[in-house]
């Protein structure tokens, strides 16, 4: 397991935005697979780690739990899309295996 730099406990690697998410944002760049990611809450500052399982570009959305086809992505403590593959905790959340409801 690697803990890259930023996430020291003082600097995030990921940001979820309510304790209702169930993916978060990467927030440094270049978040590598096999790390101990160190996540902050910012709607209650609370804090969590998720292992990251596959590189995640920054901006780009991890699953903080096990998500099935199916079931609908929150972020922001809301609906943002809709799972459309299976994603494990830690995994790479995008276009490949989610759809937003907006269009």
């Amino acid at each position: 397991m690697t803990e890259q730099a930023n996430g020291d406990g003082r600097n995030p690697h990921v940001l979820a935005h309510s304790p209702k998410d169930n993916v978060a944002v990467a927030v440094i760049e270049g978040l590598k697979a096999d790390t101990d990611a160190f996540g902050v809450v910012t709607e209650n500052d609370s804090t969590f780690r998720v292992h990251v399982k596959s590189d995640i570009p920054i901006g780009h959305k991890v699953a903080l739990t096990d998500l099935k086809a199916g079931d609908t992505a929150i972020k922001y403590g809301q609906d943002v899309g809709k799972i459309t593959a299976d994603v494990a905790k830690g995994e790479h959340v995008h276009t490949h295996n989610m759809k937003t409801k907006r269009w």
